[in-house]
């Protein structure tokens, strides 16, 4: 062998956990795995009751275990794996998507269960040293200082998976804990695409159905998600998770619609340089990145095309019509348990609205509701943190009964 010929070193395969496996995330990150069967396998798939897509996605990538919710769907597929022959385990329940989370063989978990179920899985992750995918906000909204103080003690790997806050990491030097200011970095710029009522006037916003909220331009998306994209509250989510993940003050992100979506966020420096990720509206590229990083892989994704994008515009958000995003910045500044409160009232009302309980200008005027009332509670133990919840959750579900009458 010559001196400038090297035997190929393979990578060592990852086991990976994958959380909510049947949703959006979940099936793109089972995509992206599914193209790079030496680097991969699936230890571990779960969902919530999505029983039938859980079990053809078991007969593809062959899990040791499978999670879902109910003990009744867990014996039925059960049953189904068996009869196809698969040796997979089947648990069920919240203590079971713990486990398959911290499992010692597990490397990697792709925490992408949507909403306040998400926290309990994520954090047991983090508390195991994981390389965590963080595609659920909700874990850093309510549990933001309990979840970053686990990934520092367990030396775990925190990547996160929105296509925004993946952009930013990209944009920052390799270490920026500590502040932004100490690295150079004056602002952080999260780009919205601005849903699809952005141009509807207040008058037609009054008036939309879950139909037209669930029906995003650019991403494809779970319900719960698409309807707070609609009303800004994804993009006020992300701005206190953002606060977490870069040591940041709500001061200093600045929200810009870029109804394209192809700049999917940036960072301003003090030097006059703005730095930004671009690329199409696929979760499949920061699932592929936070799978490999530090590495590159292929992720099926489709090179930009600037020709065929053409232009590209930003504005301002429109707080008056879509007054979530100001919500969410408040509960921030505020801090506390004002970002526990906001998330609980807002699933609430979302899940009022897609049931046509409320209306969609209802979801902003009942989580400011509940904002207002006053709450006690300090962010410092879990149990706390889920009292909280729990409490902001029934003042909803009584406003919701009350306005719904």
């Amino acid at each position: 062998m010559s001196q400038r010929q090297h035997p190929q070193t393979k990578p060592p395969t990852q086991r990976v956990t994958v959380l909510g496996s049947t949703g959006s995330i979940g099936t793109s990150t089972l995509d992206v795995i599914g193209r790079h069967p030496d680097r991969y396998s699936v230890h571990a798939l779960t969902a919530h009751t999505s029983k039938e897509s859980l079990l053809a996605q078991c007969l593809t990538h062959r899990p040791a275990v499978a999670v879902l919710d109910d003990d009744v769907d867990a014996a039925w597929l059960r049953q189904e794996l068996k009869l196809a022959g698969l040796p997979t385990e089947v648990n069920a329940g919240r203590e079971a998507l713990c486990e398959v989370a911290r499992d010692a063989s597990v490397d990697c978990v792709m925490a992408a269960i949507v909403g306040a179920a998400g926290l309990l899985p994520a954090l047991a992750a983090a508390e195991a040293g994981k390389r965590v995918l963080l595609a659920n906000k909700e874990a850093l909204v309510m549990s933001g200082a309990l979840f970053m103080d686990a990934v520092l003690r367990s030396g775990a790997t925190l990547l996160p998976i929105d296509s925004e806050h993946n952009a930013i990491y990209q944009c920052l030097p390799a270490e920026h804990r500590g502040g932004l200011a100490r690295h150079g970095i004056s602002q952080l710029l999260l780009t919205a695409s601005g849903g699809p009522f952005r141009t509807w006037s207040q008058a037609d916003i009054n008036n939309v159905t879950p139909e037209q909220a669930c029906a995003h331009p650019n991403w494809s998306m779970g319900r719960k998600i698409s309807v707070d994209s609609a009303t800004l509250m994804n993009k006020g989510l992300e701005l206190i998770e953002a606060c977490w993940l870069f040591d940041a003050t709500p001061e200093q992100i600045q929200v810009v619609v870029h109804p394209q979506s192809v700049i999917h966020s940036m960072a301003a420096y003090h030097d006059g340089s703005v730095i930004a990720q671009l690329g199409n509206p696929d979760m499949r590229t920061p699932i592929a990145y936070g799978l490999a990083w530090p590495e590159r892989i292929d992720a099926g994704v489709e090179t930009l095309d600037l020709f065929q994008v053409a232009r590209l515009d930003f504005e301002a958000p429109d707080e008056f019509r879509f007054p979530c995003l100001g919500l969410a910045r408040e509960a921030m500044q505020q801090g506390g348990m004002a970002p526990v409160v906001l998330n609980a009232a807002n699933e609430i009302a979302v899940d009022a609205f897609l049931q046509r309980k409320l209306s969609f200008t209802a979801i902003g005027q009942l989580v400011a509701e509940v904002l207002s009332r006053p709450y006690e509670g300090r962010v410092d133990s879990l149990e706390s943190v889920l009292a909280t919840d729990q409490w902001a959750r029934q003042q909803a579900l009584e406003l919701v009964t009350r306005w719904s009458a």
